[in-house]
């Protein structure tokens, strides 16, 4: 009867019946403690089912019971509970175990592949200090030690961190051929279902990060696939969700999308992965309109995400408060590092500071954010760029910005962007203002409405309801136009600026601003204007 519970627990384990093969090894383990080898199996079975705890108790038990026989495979055992430790966000324990398999490794005195798993966490400590060189040579000896013994994990982590590696010193090109081939070895089930599901997040975060958007489709879609071949697999789903739900939102699958980032919430709570999910969700929230909602949920992706960040700032723009949003996204702006960690910041900053009035500002970072696209050549780096120089455009009034915005808006239909690609229709319309063509700014208007109804963006629509009673209004900024009503109820500056708590050199501003866009030159014509379209 015993044995009869082993090789079902063992089957079970074959046919990736987690679940079953965990009760099976349990109940085994009860009845008498379990070899090695079933004990291994028992230890995997519980982290993919969800039992962490009980997963780390189990490659504990592992270590202790191998460490004076084979303290090699001991050290195996401590390195992946380290890292499981690591992966949960606590570097505390997960440092402990990984130093105990270190010092396992050093005193055998000789070749191992387990000083190739050591050299994992080394080479991703590399990449988060930003030494990128110094990673992608401690990944690749990693690689070499997991061919050299024949090891498919290993070769795959070790080419994972070189993919990672070579993203962060810039060479994306090269980077994602790696990632591809470490893709192909896991759908081809040359790997363990751990080590699968690691590379399948890394893989997609990665893709993400360089604005690989198809790229990340496909591998999300492959990812979905095999959660769904295993039904008990636990860990990687809610990341998987996470996944989908960003994908959901760039081609406008918006009530999907919402019930994805829900779900994966739920699924991670407590676990790191929980700020991405949770950011998801607030960004849902802050698009459909649901602003208290989008603060709760920002709030929550701080507890692991330190600043929730282009996010929280387009949510105060939204708001009403683009003085605020810009200060808030200044100073992250000026500490981020690197193309992957800016460009998401450049694009929102262009937004947040021609809200603010501040065309200058937006300027500067249209322009870097073109130039970091002209050396990626990344398509949806192409087209935030287009859109973003052509918002700066139009609030310079420069009369370049309709041909612009259009190649903007042909580059977000052909990444199948709805959402994105309305934005760049509704600045269009505001180009056409400028040229004196209200018919084909309505035209553009009512093109951007469609959508944005379709999709639920009550912001949006509310923004288009306003520049369609009032087409010369569609000039200013929302606290542009916020100023021009108090400006025409006679207060001074300083009245304006005490009463929307901002400085007086801020009012003065928004005030040149106003009376660029409107062509007048005085507060008596800027007041006349706004009681003639009903702003007051």
């Amino acid at each position: 009867m015993d044995e009869d519970l082993h090789e079902r627990g063992r089957s079970a384990y074959r046919q990736r019946e987690w679940a079953g093969a965990y009760e099976l090894l349990t109940a085994a383990d009860r009845t008498s403690p379990l070899a090695p080898d079933d004990l291994e199996l028992l230890t995997t079975s519980a982290y993919l089912v969800g039992h962490d705890d009980v997963g780390d108790d189990l490659a504990a038990r592992a270590y202790r019971e191998l460490v004076r026989e084979e303290p090699t495979r001991a050290a195996r055992h401590a390195f992946w509970l380290g890292m499981h430790l690591l992966l949960r966000g606590e570097p505390a324990r997960g440092g402990g175990w990984l130093a105990r398999a270190r010092r396992l490794v050093d005193e055998a005195g000789r070749e191992c592949v387990e000083q190739g798993y050591l050299l994992v966490p080394d080479a991703l400590q590399r990449l988060g200090e930003g030494d990128a060189e110094a990673a992608r040579a401690c990944s690749e000896r990693a690689a070499a030690i997991g061919e050299r013994f024949d090891e498919p994990d290993l070769q795959a982590l070790g080419r994972l961190c070189v993919g990672q590696a070579l993203i962060s010193a810039g060479d994306t090109t090269q980077a994602l051929a790696l990632l591809d081939e470490v893709m192909v070895a896991v759908t081809a089930d040359e790997v363990s279902p751990i080590v699968a599901g690691i590379v399948y997040c890394a893989v997609i975060e990665a893709c993400q990060e360089v604005f690989e958007l198809r790229r990340a489709q496909e591998w999300t879609a492959a990812l979905s696939h095999w959660c769904a071949s295993q039904p008990d697999l636990v860990p990687y789903r809610g990341q998987c969700m996470v996944h989908r739900a960003e994908i959901m939102l760039v081609h406008g699958a918006w009530p999907d999308a919402l019930d994805e980032a829900r779900r994966a919430c739920d699924q991670l709570s407590g676990h790191p992965a929980a700020g991405a999910a949770f950011y998801q969700l607030a960004e849902l929230h802050r698009l459909h309109g649901s602003f208290d909602a989008a603060e709760d949920a920002y709030r929550r992706a701080s507890r692991w995400i330190p600043e929730p960040q282009p996010g929280l700032a387009l949510l105060r723009t939204a708001q009403g408060q683009a003085d605020a949003a810009a200060a808030m996204l200044r100073p992250v702006l000026e500490e981020a590092v690197g193309f992957v960690a800016r460009t998401r910041l450049l694009a929102a900053h262009v937004e947040v500071v021609i809200a603010a009035g501040d065309a200058a500002s937006a300027r500067v970072s249209a322009d870097e954010l073109r130039a970091i696209a002209d050396d990626v050549g990344a398509p949806l780096l192409r087209a935030m760029a287009l859109h973003a120089t052509g918002a700066v455009l139009v609030a310079e009034q420069d009369p370049g910005a309709w041909e612009v915005l259009r190649r903007a808006w042909r580059a977000w239909q052909e990444l199948d962007a709805p959402y994105e690609a309305a934005r760049v229709r509704v600045q269009m319309g505001l180009a056409c203002l400028q040229r004196r063509d209200p018919d084909s700014a309505e035209m553009e208007f009512d093109a951007a409405r469609l959508v944005f109804e379709g999709l639920g963006a009550a912001p949006d629509v509310l923004r288009l309801q306003t520049l369609s009673r009032a087409p010369a209004t569609g000039l200013l900024t929302a606290r542009e136009a916020q100023v021009l009503r108090l400006v025409a109820t006679g207060m001074t500056n300083r009245a304006v600026a005490a009463e929307l708590f901002l400085s007086e050199k801020t009012v003065a501003r928004h005030v040149s601003n106003i009376f660029t866009k409107l062509g007048v030159s005085s507060r008596a014509a800027a007041t006349a204007y706004a009681y003639e379209h009903r702003l007051v």
